[in-house]
């Protein structure tokens, strides 16, 4: 029972981080208009973190699971 709660905890993660992340990427576009009112460089630098994160957040999972052994 245990082996099974580790291959599947995982997958559980990553769905929970593509839902939220998937969330983020759809509001992205209206917080980039709004940012965009006040300067135009500030919402390209917004969108930019915000797609950089999403590869951070999986850089930094897959470094986890590696140090953890799974």
């Amino acid at each position: 029972m245990e082996n099974n709660g580790k291959e599947r905890s995982p997958a559980i993660a990553a769905a929970v981080i593509l839902l939220v992340v998937g969330v983020g990427f759809f509001l992205l576009p209206k917080a980039m208009i709004w940012l965009g009112g006040f300067s135009p460089w500030l919402a390209a630098a917004f969108g930019t973190l915000c797609v950089l994160a999403f590869f951070l957040i999986f850089w930094l999972r897959a470094r986890y699971q590696r140090r953890r052994g799974l």
